[in-house]
């Protein structure tokens, strides 16, 4: 096999990978979407992350202020929560959409793969209709040969000014 060969079947390995994580992603954001939450919280290793931080680009959740910071015990308690149908604030529920794009696949670290992406997700309430866009950051793992997340970190744009009730999971 000679040197272009080598790099054809490098660049269309890392083709097919990227394509995996695209997916992922997309179907992570569906879950969402649908309100499929025991579906969801299945796409999370047991020592994941998920934090929305409160202001701007924060680094630090343990130092900085946070709408949401969950280990994976907390991410299922919510759920819990939410699917005992006493979240008042979502009955209804909110009609979501998101659109994920922009991904990249920033390589590879201990403990996975770093991935960022965009994400604007509309969202239809009798309270009214919102717009959050936010920059995404994933740390994903490979578990049994599926993509899993060990980190979710969502930066809101929108998060300068008062934010109204998110009752739902970004």
């Amino acid at each position: 096999m000679g040197a272009s060969d080598r790099m054809m079947t490098t660049d269309l390995a890392e083709l097919v990978r990227y394509h995996g994580i695209t997916q992922f992603l997309y179907r992570e954001a569906r879950l969402q979407d649908e309100h499929r939450f025991l579906e969801w919280e299945a796409l999370w290793t047991d020592d994941a992350t998920y934090w929305i931080p409160a202001n701007g680009e924060q680094t630090d959740p343990e130092l900085d202020m946070s709408i949401l910071y969950d280990n994976r015990s907390r991410i299922g308690l919510r759920i819990r929560q939410f699917l005992t149908g006493k979240r008042y604030s979502q009955m209804p529920t909110s009609r979501l959409r998101r659109v994920i794009g922009n991904v990249e696949v920033l390589g590879d670290e201990p403990g996975g793969t770093r991935v960022t992406a965009n994400m604007v997700l509309y969202e239809s309430h009798r309270r009214g209709q919102t717009v959050w866009a936010a920059r995404n950051e994933y740390l994903l793992r490979q578990v049994d040969g599926q993509w899993r997340l060990a980190f979710k970190k969502v930066a809101l744009v929108n998060n300068d000014k008062a934010l109204t009730t998110m009752a739902f999971l970004m």
